[in-house]
Formats: C-alpha cells, sequence, structure tokens
C-alpha cells in the first residue's frame, strides 16, 4: 500500500470571487479545500491542513494574499487534516470556533493525535511537533466583519462531528461545508464504538435539508471538487438511501453483516464511480445504532 502524502499545495489556488481564494485538495487523501477570504481590513483562512508543516504554507500565502490586512483563522470540525495546524498560526491570526468544536477538540483531540499518527507514516510525518491549540474567541454564533463583507460562521449542530460548522460567504454565495459534503465519495462516518459515536446520519440529514435550502452559488466541500448547491442534495439524497436501506434491513432482523452486505453492493452499483466505500459500512453501524 502507498504512503499517504497530505501536503497542500498553495500553487494551484485560484479565485472563486473577489478577493475570495481557495486552494484545492487535487484529490489528494487527507487534504482539505482550504478558503482564503478577504475584505478591506481583515483576511479570514478556513482551514490548516494537517500539521504545522502545511499550516506554514497556508499562512505564507495568506500573509501575502493579505498585504498587511488584519488575519483570522477558522476551521470547519476538529479532524487533524483541518486544524492540526493551528498552532503556526499563534501570534499572526485570531483563531475562532464554535463552542462545540472547541469542547469536542480538548476531549478528542488527543487520542485522533495518536489514531492518526498510527495509520502510516506519512500521516505522523506530517503530525511531528503538533500542539493542539486552544481558540482565541469561542461563540455559539458568529458574523465576522472583514471590513465590506461579512462572513457567516454557522454552527450546524451534531452531524459529521459533534462541532461542525458552515462558513458561507452571502455577496459571494459561497459556502464552505467541511466533511458535511464530499464530492464523488461516500460520506465519512467517523463510528468508531466505544470511542467516537457522536456522528450521526439522521441529524445529518436534517443539516442537508438545511443547508440546500439556502441555494449558494458555490459550494466548497471538505475535499474532492468544488461544484454548485447539487452537491447538498446529493449528500442528502445518499443518506437518505443509505438509512433506508438500512432500516429496512433492520427491521426484518437481519444481521448487521449482512445488512453491510447488501446495502454496501447496492451503493456501489448506484455510485460506482465514488471512492471512499469503506465508510458505507460505517454509515450502517451508525444508523443501525440510531434505528435502536
Amino acid at each position: 500500500m502507498a504512503e499517504y502524502n497530505p501536503v497542500v499545495r498553495v500553487e494551484g489556488a485560484w479565485e472563486l470571487a473577489r478577493d475570495l481564494m481557495v486552494i484545492p485538495n487535487r484529490g489528494v487523501e487527507l487534504v482539505p479545500n482550504i478558503g482564503v477570504i478577504g475584505g478591506s481590513e481583515a483576511v479570514l483562512v478556513v482551514e490548516t491542513g494537517m500539521g504545522p508543516r502545511n499550516a506554514e504554507a497556508v499562512l505564507k500565502f495568506a500573509v501575502e494574499s493579505a498585504r498587511g490586512r488584519r488575519l483570522y483563522l477558522t476551521t470547519t470540525h476538529f479532524h487533524p487534516e483541518h486544524s492540526f495546524g493551528a498552532q503556526t498560526f499563534a501570534g499572526q491570526a485570531t483563531f475562532l470556533i464554535n463552542r462545540a468544536q472547541a469542547d469536542e477538540l480538548a476531549a478528542k483531540g488527543p487520542s485522533y493525535l495518536e489514531m492518526f499518527r498510527g495509520l502510516d507514516e506519512g500521516i505522523a510525518r506530517e503530525l511531528t511537533g503538533v500542539e493542539l491549540t486552544t481558540p482565541d474567541l469561542v461563540y455559539d454564533s458568529y458574523d465576522l466583519d472583514l471590513g465590506g463583507r461579512v462572513v457567516q460562521l454557522r454552527p450546524t449542530g451534531r452531524a459529521h462531528s459533534r462541532g461542525d460548522q458552515v462558513v458561507t460567504v452571502p455577496d459571494a454565495g459561497v459556502m464552505f461545508t467541511g466533511d458535511l459534503v464530499e464530492t464523488g465519495q461516500f460520506a465519512i462516518f467517523p463510528w468508531f464504538p466505544p470511542y467516537d459515536t457522536d456522528v450521526s446520519g439522521l441529524r445529518w440529514i436534517e443539516v442537508m435539508d438545511r443547508l440546500a435550502a439556502e441555494r449558494p452559488r458555490v459550494v466548497v466541500p471538505g475535499h474532492g471538487d468544488v461544484g454548485g448547491p447539487d452537491l447538498l442534495t446529493d449528500v442528502g439524497d445518499y443518506l437518505r438511501l443509505l438509512r433506508d436501506e438500512t432500516w429496512v434491513r433492520r427491521d426484518s432482523a437481519v444481521s448487521e453483516e449482512t445488512i453491510i452486505e447488501e446495502v454496501k453492493a447496492l451503493l456501489v452499483e448506484r455510485y460506482p464511480r465514488w471512492s471512499g466505500k469503506e465508510w458505507i459500512d460505517k454509515g450502517v453501524g451508525c444508523l443501525c445504532a440510531e434505528r435502536g
């Protein structure tokens, strides 16, 4: 198996709208799409990349883009490739996240750091020297005024994680979703009982319906290609199908192993080009538990 190489490449950055850049993940596993959003007075960075080395590249890009404007940093959730470079921004940017995410980072950050370090040498390399960072500002919901541009930081409630939030730029019609949305990939269910069972397929469906109703012009997923509002409906449709096919078998008292086998075969046939098939198993496990 090839070693992971989760390295952010800022050279591929492109402008989605005026003074609004995205550093795309280029299809590289464990590299998120990263946002750099500017106003007349300040610039907001969305996501750090995994570890200090990636965050240094992102910070350098942001400083050059800011040209003296104040810097802010936020993350869509606490998972390592999204937030475990925050220490690099200390003293240069104000780090702000929602309350549920801050609590989740404090509670689970150390165990996720060790878990990810044990997955692969390439991942461990990027996580060398990570120090989990306490945010400068914690909020329930926040409107960040960058100067002539207000960015909405909105917690969604429990879904992919306990502390998910979306970052919306209303004047540009752009929404950063984090791992609530992936392009061309089965939804990532971090379902690891008994250690982490905060993901909720049912609440995730509700969140996707709410986000789809907002009809953003551009959706920046956690991973994969930037797209339109159809990305939101695609994820909602998939999650509903996963729920329905799981529950009809659960209600028939079929074993969870059989449910996984049958549902996985059906979904792979329905979405033959999607990656991350291993997350179907986790999704079935989560939804079986939610069915009770």
